[in-house]
């Protein structure tokens, strides 16, 4: 290197750096999000923040018009693939639109691709000063101005007639800002806004309405046509007549006022407190929508455990059926296609699904337990605000004025104009720190007031002369892989033993120890597979019981009772309990008794204590009435053991209306106990709910539990098990171990899972054109299966009387003690193929030489 240019680069670097320098020590400083700088006010510095982070982007610009500077342009992110327009006209405030949300809704008049297309266009040559003298086109034009409330903004042009401008300031409300007549135009001149319309077209003068001005004036039309129309169909408001036929089951005043209010508003928020049915006025909101308004699309967001649980509902209340959206992508993309007037999803699906949810184009879309979305700026809830539909209803029970934050942005995809910027609301109604970090809120009367148009919050107390003594509600929830998988094995071990008794009518003594077995651990794994496997922790039933805690525990004095067969079931709870800082007592068989008054006590006197946990064994004379609900985590078989346990809470002295809540695993064994069952009669005299491990059951009480089994273990229809990552969409972290609690004397509890180790499923065969079980196709099993009956009947006979249970079929007479066997004959259809059998075997032994 030439020794000119190393002595030169010293001072090359030196000046590079000087340069950097200088340029670092002018730099506007950067300013915090979080705090409002020093002799700045909010607004001023919320443009700032707008201008700072627009500057730094990276987005593609494409011009759209004629013109280099005053035009409209298309501003592209590369990152989120969404582009918006971007309209200038200069650089003070109003002078130009973006089609952005923020832009909508901020009350700047600047958002950060407006700042982007300036920086951008600054670079021009004289691009500056036109800038800063604005531009006014030859065409007049009408946009919407954010605010709250928004209005009508006329711009007029450089060659509008003098009759026009005449008429703009007759009919609009004329301003000066920074020595310009601005024309603005509230939302209750509608009828004016159409008479300037219809002028400027008589007159030949171009009037440019902004596509936000169309749908703005075609909300205001829409909103005044519901008050009509809903005037008409319901003249007496809540107390209509044709109310009370709208759906299947009674509304009680304050659910048809809910459903008539959301339909009114259009958009709305249905608030109130937990048990009050939020579920049911938006199906009748649904209804209103359906019958009146020509709405044809319902979409329903929830969690994915209630997805079949809106389903049951719609039917039960409406006859309608909806489609619960399950699936792989092609399968889910199959079902969108397919024309229903209410489609169920989750949302963990939204984000992926948002193009076929478009495309299908609901009209109406609700979104359930709006609580659950933890923090409203994921990627749920951003997808939940692209969907784009003309009515929306949004449910949730907790209490809104205790979290600001969710609050705004719930209430953004209800009306985003409602509450006006975010900014300008957490800057009025937020106390902060010196670091900025939020430690309070103040004036949030004001914000009730602000949302009554559409949201409607009842309280309990407010309804309870409307409220019946006592509610029983259902929650279906969904099972996981594995628990499924866990259920199944056990379904096929009962359904093989179900067979053999079809094909025999005799059921061996072994038989009924694993049927028995096999039951017992089907319904144990529908709470969890902790139940028979302690290595894992599988199910939706415990995190749907403190999601719904949750809500409930938003009234500092509500307690509730919890009931479980399994102290299992019982430690997978109280893991969620501790985690959250809930104080309980558990209350079972196992605690002497001279220290059961202390645990009800404690319940009863502690404020820390919100739940009782209790097994039916030691339940009985409970007083709990301070509690007014109760939850089952698993259905007992007997129908007088679970108004046992409702009697904890619903006895003399109870003043407020009781909740009775079942969850029960949807596709399984707790389904059929539901549909076929009905808790109309107990099974067996309660065998499996702790009669023993030794059942004995013949003749024609065996011929009806086994029919009845039949029905309960196939009668529900399997649905989709949920994969791990969509147990809940709002997980709870896992806690340390609980504290080891033992099984106490609960029947059940200990019982081993039923292995089908070594079994093989039956095979089919072909009996009058029918498929039927193996075993009923070949006559051998049902002879085999009668002699081992009989085989078992006589070692049964040869034993003493004090050795053990007797076989069902041996009698022994009370006085002398003599043995007896009595055979119970088989089903008809089983004695003539044993008969066809044994003649076929004595009729081959006769030809023998």
């Amino acid at each position: 290197m030439p020794a000119s240019q190393t002595r030169r680069q010293p001072n090359n670097v030196d000046k590079a750096s000087s340069r950097r320098k200088k340029t670092h020590k002018n730099a506007t400083p950067r300013l915090s999000p979080r705090k409002v700088p020093d002799g700045m006010d909010a607004a001023a510095w919320q443009r700032a923040l707008r201008r700072q982070f627009g500057r730094e982007q990276s987005f593609n610009l494409e011009n759209l018009g004629d013109d280099a500077l005053f035009s409209e342009f298309r501003v592209h992110n590369p990152e989120s693939g969404r582009a918006y327009r971007v309209r200038i006209r200069g650089l003070a405030l109003g002078d130009n639109q973006c089609s952005c949300a923020d832009f909508q809704t901020n009350e700047l008049g600047t958002c950060k691709h407006v700042e982007f297309v300036l920086s951008r266009l600054e670079r021009k040559r004289g691009a500056k000063s036109a800038l800063k003298r604005g531009y006014r086109p030859p065409y007049s034009e009408l946009l919407l101005r954010p605010g709250a409330p928004r209005a009508l903004r006329l711009r007029l042009g450089s060659e509008a007639p003098t009759a026009v401008v005449e008429l703009a300031r007759s009919v609009f409300r004329v301003e000066a800002v920074a020595g310009e007549e601005r024309y603005l135009l509230d939302r209750n001149a509608v009828p004016a806004f159409e008479r300037f319309v219809a002028l400027c077209a008589k007159l030949g003068c171009e009037l440019r309405i902004d596509e936000a001005v169309r749908d703005y004036i075609a909300g205001l039309r829409d909103a005044e046509r519901r008050r009509e129309v809903l005037a008409q169909a319901f003249p007496e408001g809540p107390a209509s007549l044709a109310l009370t036929a709208l759906v299947k089951v009674p509304l009680y005043p304050y659910q048809a006022q809910g459903a008539l209010f959301a339909v009114e508003a259009g958009r709305a928020l249905i608030g109130d407190d937990m048990g009050l049915g939020k579920t049911i006025q938006a199906i009748a909101a649904a209804e209103i929508f359906a019958r009146h308004f020509g709405v044809r699309r319902v979409l329903v967001i929830c969690p994915t455990s209630l997805k079949y649980q809106w389903q049951r509902e719609i039917a039960r209340f409406t006859g309608r059926e909806a489609r619960v959206i399950d699936g792989g992508r092609n399968a889910r993309r199959d079902l969108f296609a397919l024309e229903d007037f209410c489609k169920i999803t989750n949302y963990e699906k939204l984000r992926s699904d948002l193009d076929l949810i478009q495309a299908w184009a609901p009209e109406l879309v609700i979104v359930d337990e709006a609580q659950r979305v933890k923090n409203w700026n994921t990627i749920a809830a951003r997808a939940i605000k692209r969907i784009d539909s003309p009515y929306a209803i949004v449910l949730t029970g907790t209490p809104l004025e205790n979290k600001l934050e969710e609050l705004i942005s719930i209430v953004q995809f209800v009306d985003q104009h409602r509450l006006g910027p975010t900014w300008k609301l957490m800057h009025e109604h937020t106390q902060r720190d010196d670091t900025g970090r939020v430690i309070g809120y103040v004036g949030l009367d004001r914000i009730g007031q602000t949302l009554a148009p559409i949201l409607i919050r009842r309280r309990k107390a407010e309804v309870l002369t409307q409220l019946p003594a006592r509610t029983d509600q259902q929650v279906l929830v969904p099972m996981t892989e594995l628990q499924a998988a866990l259920h199944e094995d056990n379904a096929q071990i009962a359904g093989r033993i179900v067979q053999r008794w079809r094909a025999s009518g005799f059921l061996s003594e072994s038989d009924q120890r694993r049927l028995t077995c096999a039951l017992q651990n089907m319904r144990m794994v529908c709470d969890s597979s902790y139940l028979l496997d302690q290595d894992t922790d599988h199910g939706v039933k415990a995190d749907e019981l403190a999601a719904l805690l949750d809500e409930l525990f938003a009234d500092p004095d509500e307690k509730v009772v919890i009931f479980s067969q399994w102290l299992r079931m019982h430690e997978v709870l109280i893991r969620r309990f501790e985690a959250r800082g809930w104080g309980y007592v558990l209350f079972h068989g196992g605690i002497p008794a001279d220290k059961r008054q202390a645990l009800v006590d404690r319940f009863r006197d502690d404020p820390h204590c919100r739940l009782f946990l209790a097994t039916d064994a030691g339940s009985t004379g409970l007083n709990l009435q301070h509690a007014a609900t109760l939850v089952n985590m698993d259905l007992p078989w007997n129908p007088a053991v679970l108004e046992q346990r409702a009697a904890r809470i619903h006895r003399l002295g109870q003043q407020r209306p009781i909740r009775v809540i079942n969850f029960v695993a949807r596709g399984t064994i707790e389904e059929g106990m539901l549909s076929v069952l009905a808790f109309k009669r107990s099974l067996a005299a309660g065998i499996l709910d702790g009669a023993g491990a030794d059942v004995a059951l013949g003749g024609s009480r065996l011929a009806r539990f086994m029919k009845e089994v039949e029905a309960v273990t196939g009668a529900a229809t399997p649905g989709e098990p949920i994969a791990a990552a969509e147990e809940m969409s709002a997980a709870l972290d896992t806690p340390e171990e609980a504290a080891d609690i033992t099984d106490g004397d609960e029947a059940g509890t200990t019982v081993e899972r039923a292995s089908p180790a070594g079994e093989k499923p039956g095979e089919s065969g072909q009996v009058d054109g029918k498929a039927t079980p193996a075993s009923a196709a070949d006559p051998w099993s049902a002879l085999l299966g009668a002699g081992t009956q009989l085989l078992e009947a006589l070692a049964s006979a040869s034993r003493p009387a004090d050795e053990g249970p007797a076989h069902p079929w041996v009698e022994r007479d009370a006085h002398s003690g003599q043995a007896h066997l009595r055979l119970p004959l088989p089903e008809p259809e089983a004695i003539a193929r044993i008969a066809d059998v044994l003649t076929g075997l004595a009729t081959a032994l006769r030809k023998r030489p």
